[in-house]
C-alpha cells in the first residue's frame, strides 16, 4: 500500500464465509422444475427445459463483456483441467494466449492478479505419481515439485510483453487471520503499483483440509476480497451455471445472469467433471457468495473457447460477446469494506485526533500520527477503532495499521520519525483513508 492516502483501494476484511451447505438428495445439476426465481435473469441457451426463463435480454441488463471492460482490478482464476494437459505438460500455447489477454487488459489500465491451480497435476508427472490417486504427503511432494516449474513458466510466457511476475502462496487461514491478511493485502498492493502481476497459488505443501477440497475457487475469491477487486473471473471447462448438468442433459439451459445466490441457484451445482480438475460448480457458487458480499462481479466462463481465430483467448471471447454467467453484487468494494467497518459494534480502542486532523479526515485525507493527541484501550494492528474530537465527539471509523502500544510511542510525530522510534518502518498513515469511514458531519 502506497503511503500518504495515495494508495490503491484497500480491503474488506475477511468475512470468514464457509462453504456452501452440503446438497441434498437429488439435488446437484439435478432438473429444475419449477420457474426460476428472480435471481436469475436473462436469456436461457439450448433446448427446451421445464424451468421457465425469459427469452430476451433486456436491454439495461449488464452484460460478461461491458462487466469486465469496466473493471479497474481483475482476479483471474485459471484451473488445472485448463492449464495442464491430461499428460501432465503445461499447456504452453493456452498458456501464451492467455497471457495475451492479460497484457491487453494491463494495456488499457486495469491491473491482474492470476489465482493459478496446476501444481500437484504438473509436479506428480514429475515424480511418477500418475494414474492414480495421491495419499495427502504424496499430493504436498507433487505441489512442492510442480509449483516452481509452474512459476517458471508464467515468467517466461509474462517475459514476452516485458511483464514482471510475482509468486504468493496462500492458503485460506491467510486470508482470516487478521496480521497475515493485513500483510498479505499489503503485498499485493505493492506489487500492483510496482507494475507486476502476482500469480496465486493455495500454498499445497503445507495444507491440510483445503488440499483435499481442491478450494481454488475460494480462495480467488477471497484474493479479490482481500484486494477489493472490481471483477473475479473463474475460467472453467463450462461457459457458466446452467439449469441442469449440460453434460447429462440436453435440455439444461444456460443462465446469463444471477442477482442473488437463491436457494434455487445451489440446487444447480454439480460434482467435478473427472480428471486432475478438483473444483466443480458448488465452489463455484461457493466463490461467487464470498465475491458478491465483498462488492465484487463475478464470471463464470469457458477458459478454452474453440469459437474460431477470434476465440483463442478466453477474456478476448467474453469481450466478443461469448456466453458466460455474469453474477452481480448489490454494491462495489469499496463501499462494501466501508459499511463493515462503520457497523463494527465493539471498536478495540478510541484515537483523540486534534481540529487539523478532523478537518484533514472530512476532506478526504488518511489520519497520520502528528494529529493524534491520546490513545484510548488496547488493539492490535488491523483492529477498528474510533476516531474522536477532542471534544469528544465520533469523527470516525477506520482499521488502525499501527497497535495502541506503537501509537502512543509515535502520536504527535512526523511520519518520517516512526523508524527512528519504533525501530522499523511501518506505514506513514495510522489509519489510511481507503480503510476510514468519517461518520460525524456537521
Amino acid at each position: 500500500m502506497s503511503n500518504g492516502g495515495k494508495g490503491q483501494a484497500s480491503t474488506l476484511p475477511s468475512l470468514r464465509d464457509g462453504p456452501l451447505p452440503p446438497l441434498q438428495a437429488g439435488e446437484g445439476y439435478g432438473r429444475v422444475s419449477k420457474e426460476l426465481p428472480p435471481s436469475l435473469a436473462g436469456e436461457g441457451g439450448g433446448g427446451g427445459s421445464a424451468a421457465t426463463l425469459p427469452e430476451t435480454r433486456e436491454s439495461d441488463e449488464p452484460t460478461p463483456a461491458a462487466a469486465l471492460l469496466a473493471a479497474r482490478r481483475v482476479v483471474l482464476k485459471i484451473g488445472s483441467a485448463l492449464l495442464v494437459a491430461d499428460d501432465g505438460e503445461i499447456r504452453r500455447a493456452w498458456l501464451d494466449a492467455l497471457v495475451d489477454d492479460v497484457a491487453r487488459c494491463r494495456g488499457r489500465g486495469q491491473e491482474l492478479i492470476i489465482v493459478s491451480s496446476g501444481a500437484i497435476a504438473v509436479g506428480r508427472r514429475h515424480l511418477g505419481l500418475r494414474g492414480r490417486a495421491l495419499r495427502l504427503e504424496e499430493q504436498q511432494a507433487a505441489a512442492a515439485t510442480g509449483q516452481i516449474r509452474l512459476a517458471h513458466a508464467y515468467q517466461e510466457a509474462l517475459a514476452r510483453h516485458r511483464i514482471t511476475v510475482a509468486q504468493i502462496l496462500l492458503t485460506p487461514d491467510d486470508t482470516e487471520e487478521r496480521r497475515r491478511h493485513l500483510n498479505a493485502r499489503a503485498t499485493f498492493a505493492q506489487l500492483l503499483a510496482l507494475g507486476a502481476v502476482p500469480v496465486v497459488n493455495e500454498n499445497d505443501t503445507i495444507a491440510t483440509a483445503e488440499i483435499r477440497f481442491g478450494d481454488n475457487d475460494r480462495l480467488a475469491a477471497r484474493v479479490a476480497q482481500m484486494t477489493s477487486a472490481d471483477m473475479l473471473v473463474l475460467l472453467s471447462d463450462i461457459d457458466g451455471l446452467y439449469t441442469a448438468d449440460p453434460r447429462a442433459d440436453g435440455a439444461a439451459r444456460h443462465i446469463p445472469l444471477v442477482r442473488e445466490i437463491a436457494p434455487e441457484i445451489e440446487a444447480m451445482a454439480g460434482a467435478a467433471p473427472p480428471g486432475y480438475s478438483s473444483g466443480g460448480m458448488v465452489t463455484k457458487l461457493a466463490a461467487a457468495r464470498i465475491a458478491l458480499n465483498a462488492g465484487c462481479h463475478m464470471l463464470i466462463a469457458e477458459g478454452d473457447p474453440r469459437g474460431g481465430p477470434g476465440f483463442r483467448s478466453p477474456l478476448a471471447a467474453i469481450e466478443a460477446g461469448a456466453r458466460a454467467t455474469l453474477f452481480l453484487p448489490d454494491g462495489e468494494p469499496r463501499s462494501a469494506r466501508k459499511t463493515w467497518i462503520a457497523a463494527t459494534v465493539n471498536p478495540a480502542g478510541a484515537l483523540i485526533v486534534d481540529d487539523g486532523a478532523v478537518r484533514a479526515l472530512r476532506g478526504g485525507k488518511s489520519l497520520l500520527p502528528a494529529g493524534i493527541v491520546a490513545v484510548e484501550g488496547a488493539f492490535e494492528r488491523g483492529d477498528c477503532v474510533i476516531v474522536r474530537t477532542r471534544a469528544g465527539g465520533e469523527a470516525g471509523r477506520g482499521l488502525s495499521a499501527y497497535s495502541s502500544a506503537d501509537i502512543r510511542c509515535i502520536a504527535g510525530h512526523k511520519s518520517g520519525e516512526i523508524a527512528a522510534i519504533l525501530g522499523y518502518r511501518g506505514r506513514d498513515e495510522i489509519i489510511h483513508r481507503d480503510d476510514l469511514v468519517v461518520t460525524e458531519r456537521r
